[in-house]
């Protein structure tokens, strides 16, 4: 979710003295390899599934899942860069699994979360150089803590499912479980305003280049999280049918 690097406080501390600075190019570039990684272990998972091998998806897919969450929060607490491309082979290796389960429940399902994902980014890259979104620090708050909630709630729905609780909203098909989803999804999108903004800040103030990486990763998670969220909206929709 929400990734602690990508702050204005932090970046204030970083001016370049010596040696290039982040560049906007530079983070696209990033963005791109880490994308190609993720694809890499996504398609391995998924060739699995089609030859059948269940048992060696999920097993992949739940390692990967605690893989890249404990490399992202090394990368988002310790700034760790090398770790960067083996969050995005995790999480695509993760991804892959979750995308050919619900592939196969609802054919073609995947391909329509991948539409609203990119149709979400070039949403919200057009709203944000065209300034209808403006990435105040007020703004900033208000994502912030809706972030921070929704991650506590996941949180409170992972811990409840050792006691058999699960969080209903997450879960029901029903209109407040679509209403939750759609609730989140748009917090997610508008993430991507502060993943814009840290770029573009980044490269006027100078930071340096090493940056493109953490502004490349902050761009991943976020990518991520949105497309799971609208998988998860879409499955709902096809349960109802």
């Amino acid at each position: 979710m929400r990734n602690p690097i990508l702050n204005n406080k932090f970046m204030s501390q970083e001016t370049v003295i010596e040696g290039e600075p982040l560049t906007i190019n530079g983070t696209i570039q990033k963005t791109f390899c880490l994308f190609l990684i993720l694809l890499l272990g996504a398609s391995y998972t998924w060739s699995l599934f089609a030859k059948g091998f269940l048992a060696e998806v999920m097993t992949y897919s739940m390692v990967a899942g605690f893989v890249a969450l404990l490399t992202a929060l090394i990368i988002i607490f310790g700034r760790v860069i090398f770790l960067i491309p083996v969050y995005a082979l995790a999480e695509g290796v993760l991804l892959g699994s979750l995308s050919a389960l619900a592939e196969a429940q609802y054919p073609g399902i995947v391909f329509n979360a991948v539409l609203g994902t990119f149709g979400a980014l070039f949403s919200m890259l057009f709203l944000y150089r065209m300034k209808l979104i403006t990435c105040t620090e007020k703004f900033k708050s208000v994502v912030f803590i809706s972030t921070t909630t929704i991650f506590l709630i996941y949180i409170l729905d992972l811990v409840g499912s050792f006691f058999g609780y699960k969080v209903p909203f997450l879960y029901d098909c029903g209109v407040v479980g679509i209403a939750a989803s759609l609730i989140i999804i748009i917090v997610a999108a508008l993430n991507l305003i502060i993943d814009f903004d840290f770029i573009e800040k980044g490269a006027q103030n100078l930071i340096p280049k090493k940056f493109e990486w953490f502004g490349a990763f902050g761009l991943l998670v976020t990518l991520v999280w949105l497309y799971i969220e609208i998988l998860k909206l879409l499955s709902k929709l096809n349960s109802r049918r």
